[in-house]
């Protein structure tokens, strides 16, 4: 391939958006031939990000469908929940392949989404087309696709860790319980008291308990995964680090009989051809500087025998397999390139 394909990126100023560009910067099929938003509009984008300076030489253009399709075949949004919806139409009906970053367009049912999100929706035959971008469950579904949701890091880490279980039928659908822990990038860039180091530094704290909008979206994958309604308790707390995920799941195992060992032989039978998940050996489990940086998911798991419990722990980095480097991989999948390509497999570390 010798002609590369020019990527815009919308809502470029956030950590979504600058991750996206890191990632375009590095990957030899791209282009970056936008940068879109807002507040930043007019902004030098080495103005708000100095450390790229040296390597990008754009300005941020104001937000417009003509301008973006005109200039890119590809398009990433990293926008506040609500907003795609008004440019999503458009850049489809112009030819341009588009993925979503924000909640948007990964609920089939739009009465869920309206209900959770609070935000009325008039696209629901467009929204309809969306592919729902966990690449590990959807492969086949991304080819080709030209509309792809792209899941949040909580829903990425919690699936991963029970996708192999809903699967293969192996717990109580009413069993299972969700534990995950966030570094505050996940908040954003924008200036929120909580996030504040003097708030969130020496502290751990709970929020959205019983009612985080995250839930409906897990329990919708796990439905498919099952087979039939699944619920889920999930609870997130805020933990002091920048960046990282780490999602401890609990679930009743339906057969007692089962060790560890037999089931961390199905979970690498299941994600034996996942380049990015690594089933790690027994006793091990896994921790969020392992992924910093990447766009890896490290498994670990244990079954206790004493409560018939399976513990399973999933570590990603929020901002790369929780957001931009999804993106790009399901961008990989539908250009049938290989996953891997662009995407850093190693972290800094320590």
């Amino acid at each position: 391939m010798t002609d590369k394909i020019p990527v815009a990126v919308v809502g470029a100023s956030g950590y979504g958006g600058v991750q996206l560009v890191r990632l375009i910067l590095s990957h030899p099929y791209l282009e970056l031939a936008y940068l879109g938003g807002d507040s930043s509009a007019g902004q030098e984008f080495a103005d708000i990000y100095p450390h790229l300076g040296h390597q990008v030489h754009r300005v941020v253009e104001p937000v417009d469908v003509q301008v973006i399709a005109r200039k890119a075949q590809v398009v990433f949004l990293s926008l506040p929940n609500g907003v795609a919806p008004k440019l999503v139409p458009d850049l489809l009906a112009q030819g341009c392949q588009v993925f979503d970053l924000s909640a948007d367009y990964r609920f089939r049912d739009m009465q869920i989404y309206q209900t959770w999100y609070g935000i009325e929706r008039t696209d629901g035959t467009v929204a309809a087309k969306a592919v729902y971008g966990l690449p590990e469950l959807y492969r086949e579904s991304l080819l080709q696709a030209t509309l792809v949701g792209c899941p949040g890091c909580y829903p990425t880490a919690s699936l991963l860790a029970l996708a192999p279980l809903l699967r293969q039928g192996l717990v109580a659908w009413d069993s299972i319980v969700i534990d995950a822990k966030s570094g505050t990038s996940g908040g954003g860039r924008q200036a929120k008291t909580h996030l504040l180091l003097a708030e969130a530094d020496n502290s751990i704290s709970a929020y959205g308990v019983g009612r985080h909008r995250h839930r409906p979206e897990i329990e919708q994958i796990c439905a498919d995964l099952a087979g039939q309604p699944v619920k889920v308790q999930f609870t997130p707390h805020l933990v002091p680090m920048v960046r990282g995920i780490l999602a401890t799941v609990y679930a009743q195992v339906r057969d007692p009989g089962l060790t560890t060992e037999d089931l961390l032989l199905i979970y690498q039978a299941f994600y034996r051809e996942k380049p990015w998940v690594r089933v790690l050996p027994p006793g091990v489990y896994p921790h969020t500087k392992w992924a910093w940086g990447t766009n890896m998911c490290y498994i670990g798991l244990e079954l206790d025998s004493h409560t018939d419990r399976v513990i399973v722990m999933s570590a990603i980095d929020n901002l790369l397999k929780g957001q931009a480097g999804q993106a790009v991989q399901c961008l990989n999948i539908s250009r049938g390139w290989p996953e891997i390509t662009g995407l850093p497999q190693l972290s800094f570390y320590p």
